[in-house]
């Protein structure tokens, strides 16, 4: 093949990868097969670049320790409460976007799911402060929540951890 018509090739495979028409590691392997392993245009073909979506599903895992520093804080109820809300809106809203882009969803639901219970938790205590039965049926209710998400996704984790924080709610009532 001509050396034009090789570097007509190598410019319409960075057109793909630049806009997206391609997956990643089709336009690198299309390259290294073009270019023969060697530079282009005085390029070269990046074999360990950075996922920065792969990346971004792990950003949720931040939302736990915020929620936990906001539990401990001596915020006001409002506060609290507002910066709850806020937290579980960006979680739903990043487990929304990766359902529909189908990659990385496990933490992100993780994240939120474990938000909406501190901030459960935190709201059943501040409005019944010394009644442990509202406790128990918060936690319970989560469970629940969280097993029926599992069974109808099909999401093994969330069906395991909701039979195991029972299972650890019944254990601390009775023992």
């Amino acid at each position: 093949m001509s050396n034009n018509r090789k570097e007509i090739i190598i410019k319409e495979i960075h057109y793909w990868k630049e806009s997206k028409l391609l997956p990643e590691q089709y336009c690198n392997f299309l390259l290294a097969l073009y270019t023969e392993g060697k530079q282009m245009n005085g390029k070269k073909v990046r074999k360990n670049s950075i996922d920065w979506r792969g990346l971004f599903s792990y950003t949720p895992l931040l939302l736990i320790p915020i929620g936990i520093f906001i539990y401990f804080t001596e915020l006001s109820f409002f506060l609290q409460t507002t910066l709850y809300s806020l937290l579980i809106l960006f979680g739903f809203g990043i487990s929304f976007y990766f359902l529909r882009k189908a990659t990385g969803l496990i933490v992100p639901m993780i994240s939120t799911a474990l938000i909406v219970l501190l901030c459960s938790v935190d709201l059943v205590t501040y409005f019944f402060p010394d009644n442990q039965v509202s406790l128990y049926i918060t936690i319970i209710l989560n469970c629940l929540v969280w097993f029926v998400i599992g069974s109808k996704a099909n999401l093994m984790y969330f069906t395991i951890s909701s039979l195991l924080g029972l299972l650890l709610l019944v254990a601390s009532i009775f023992i």
